[in-house]
């Protein structure tokens, strides 16, 4: 997945305006503009379309509702990244057990492509969901919403750094679940 392309900030910034001004058909412009990279972040995260579609549309109401506490010197879209990642967590910490995400695996090719396809998403939702919400979410941004390592300590409220110490660690979790790989000198224990 390539990196995702927001719009200008003055132009959110605008809608914000507008919205807390009375005009709610511009906040349904934003819900527009960033409701489907928001659904994606919340199916990764989650796991579970249905789960992800909820968590998705409450992120964008208690936006709405604590619409007035947006500080405009920060950019819109992370501000609702912020929301949605805790939405997240919550639907996470909240349920108990679930199934791992159906895999959408249409496309082109032969059906044992497909199936191959269709395995290895099982196979990438089951390790994401083995990580901790703080790894996943790091991971989920970076690699599945193209974010920067500033947009997502932005979007996460946590240091650059932190970012990338997260990221590095959920990689290498990643791939040990995945492949079985480990880097040399790890205790076979860990």
């Amino acid at each position: 997945m390539g990196r995702v392309y927001f719009s200008e900030d003055p132009a959110d910034l605008e809608l914000v305006r507008q919205a807390l001004a009375g005009q709610t058909e511009a906040f349904g412009v934003l819900v527009t503009r960033y409701q489907k990279v928001m659904y994606t972040v919340a199916l990764r995260m989650i796991g579970n379309p249905e789960d992800a579609s909820d968590a998705t549309q409450d992120a964008f109401v208690k936006a709405y509702q604590h619409l007035a506490t947006f500080d405009s010197r920060y950019r819109f879209y992370s501000w609702m990244y912020r929301i949605l990642v805790n939405e997240c967590l919550n639907v996470n910490r909240d349920r108990r057990s679930e199934e791992p995400l159906d895999p959408d695996a249409a496309g082109a090719g032969s059906p044992f492509d497909t199936a191959l396809a269709a395995e290895r998403v099982v196979q990438i939702n089951m390790a994401l969901e083995q990580l901790t919400p703080e790894y996943r979410a790091v991971v989920v941004l970076r690699h599945f919403a193209g974010q920067s390592y500033g947009e997502i300590a932005e979007a996460l409220s946590i240091p650059e750094k932190t970012v990338k110490s997260r990221l590095y660690s959920a990689r290498q979790q990643l791939g040990e679940l995945l492949l079985g790989w480990k880097e040399a000198g790890e205790d076979e224990d860990r």
